[in-house]
């Protein structure tokens, strides 16, 4: 616990096998996780025996899509702060006390992954996906005139329990661009947020939404495309009870 607060973590899987158990060690040993939820989304075979002998509970989720993943992570966690994070190598347990220290002043602590100090050697952040998610997260901050952001795509992020709830009915993607949805989403139901840098590191494995040039640019275009839908009203999060 945080603060007399229960603290949940929520790990989406789909090509994860090699690195989830380290993951999930990672976060035990630092004994203020109470519930490790692994949302199991069609994941490589492995998985299941990899999260075997943890104490984290396997959730599965056959609904395709990393979107579809953290939202059954989110409606299953029972904590009054949730933090999803991938378990794919690229992120340090320890920095949720960077979001935790945030999570009395903000609804939503998210990270950001794009600060050059903190992004390590072999990290799949060279110079088009840390502008193009650094350029993102700005045209989410000038279109909506909201704070400061610096990364669109990062997982890694804190929400409050009873902030979720306000926003929680309204998610609609299901793919790689939920995160930007999330962010829009507690703009628009005008939740605190703030934008923190944490590690980011080699992943194990390869991402199915940046691991190659092609797939980092659909993306890309998918981020783009919601946020000037929703500034347009093509997409009203406003009509959605």
């Amino acid at each position: 616990m945080f603060n007399k607060k229960k603290i949940s973590v929520v790990l989406p899987t789909f090509d994860e096998v090699r690195s989830i158990r380290k993951c999930i060690t990672d976060f035990e040993k630092l004994n203020i996780v109470d519930e490790i939820l692994v949302i199991n989304n069609n994941a490589k075979k492995g998985t299941s025996e990899a999260v075997l002998g943890t104490s984290a509970m396997e959730i599965f989720e056959r609904k395709q899509g990393y979107g579809a993943a953290i939202q059954r992570g989110l409606y299953e966690a029972s904590g009054d702060l949730v933090v999803v994070v991938e378990p794919d190598g690229t992120f340090v347990a320890k920095d949720i006390y960077k979001l935790l220290s945030y999570s009395s002043e903000f609804d939503l602590v998210l990270g950001s992954r794009t600060t050059q100090a903190l992004i390590w050697k072999d990290a799949n952040m060279g110079f088009f996906l840390k502008w193009g998610n650094y350029f993102m997260a700005k045209l989410i901050e000038f279109v909506f005139n909201t704070v400061s952001l610096t990364d669109a795509g990062c997982t890694y992020r804190l929400i409050k329990r009873r902030a979720l709830k306000k926003i929680q009915n309204k998610f609609r993607i299901n793919g790689g661009h939920f995160g930007p949805e999330m962010i829009l989403l507690a703009i628009k139901n005008d939740l605190s947020l703030i934008q923190i840098p944490v590690n980011y590191k080699k992943r194990i494995g390869k991402s199915n939404y940046t691991g190659d040039f092609l797939s980092a640019i659909k993306l890309g275009a998918q981020m783009a495309l919601l946020v000037l839908s929703v500034r347009l009203k093509i997409i009203d999060y406003d009509k959605i009870p």
